[in-house]
């Protein structure tokens, strides 16, 4: 099969290629910059010159494939909304170019759509009013080209992607941890993250091209819930720190914003036991917390 990636030279991207060429497919990316054709050409795929603006690039791109796999997602969350029209064009566009073909459109999403305090499951509704409820808009629209011949499915990835190469939330708490001399969590930190291995991620991501039926909703979820407070303490031996419990107030200073406070604070269990059913998928990689007492995360250096 030849895919049409986008967002393969980002931080899960690369993984997923990989898993794709590795597995006999042809693999065309969208590249927007010398570097990304550069990085994604060592991968084993064909650049594609253009962005999620280029409208008429994105249409090449899908039409000369056999199918789409879109995880590319906007950097500047100071235009959220500008993000958001992006992302939907992108995908209508994507959309559109296989109506009627019968091949697969992946867009990719989050588990955080889902409403938290409770273990969500891939059947369950979006909380529209949840902390990224702005991407519920492009799931939407992914899955309404179920209806107009297109194999479309959405693969909400865990908050926690981890593995080599990670550069968010686990990064993030470790940076803290150091400029601050505490590993911090929010509470008692019994409030969980699910988690999934970057190599995991890209077997599901390879998983769903192939065979996802239309209009499935995937979780990219192999552990469902890690406590922040295991996290923290993970952390705190590594780097042979205390850790330390933060009321709300002094976690916002601690990680730097109200809104940082309020995402580490999070209690967002998930499931992954339906998309691991229907597909095969069976993630054999690392725990969180064995990646981080044996990975590089302790041992990267953080400015």
């Amino acid at each position: 099969m030849h895919v049409f990636v986008t967002g393969g030279s980002g931080q899960t991207g690369p993984a997923v290629i990989a898993e794709l060429v590795r597995a006999g497919h042809t693999v065309t990316g969208l590249a927007r910059s010398d570097a990304a054709a550069d990085r994604l050409q060592s991968l084993g795929a064909a650049p594609h010159r253009g962005s999620l603006d280029d409208i008429d690039s994105l249409r090449r791109g899908a039409e000369a494939a056999d199918g789409v796999l879109h995880m590319a997602y906007g950097a500047d969350f100071s235009d959220l909304d500008g993000i958001v029209r992006r992302d939907r064009t992108a995908i209508e566009t994507l959309g559109q170019s296989l109506e009627h073909s019968g091949k697969p459109l992946v867009v990719t999403s989050s588990t955080l759509v889902m409403p938290v305090g409770r273990e969500a499951t891939e059947k369950g509704e979006p909380d529209t009013a949840g902390i990224v409820a702005f991407r519920i808009s492009s799931e939407q629209a992914s899955l309404g080209f179920a209806t107009r011949g297109v194999r479309a499915s959405v693969v909400r990835l865990a908050p926690t992607v981890h593995g080599p190469e990670d550069r968010l939330f686990i990064p993030m708490l470790i940076a803290t941890a150091r400029k601050t001399g505490v590993s911090a969590y929010v509470g008692d930190g019994a409030n969980r993250w699910p988690a999934v291995h970057r190599l995991d991620a890209a077997v599901l991501f390879r998983l769903a091209v192939e065979k996802a039926p239309a209009s499935s909703v995937l979780h990219g979820v192999a552990e469902s819930g890690v406590t922040l407070k295991s996290i923290a303490e993970t952390i705190a031996q590594g780097l042979n720190l205390p850790t330390v419990s933060l009321t709300r107030d002094e976690a916002a200073k601690y990680f730097g914003s109200p809104f940082m406070a309020t995402v580490y604070g999070l209690d967002a269990p998930a499931s992954g036991s339906h998309t691991q059913e229907l597909l095969g998928w069976s993630p054999t990689h690392p725990t969180l917390l064995e990646d981080l007492e044996h990975g590089d995360y302790l041992a990267m250096q953080t400015s």
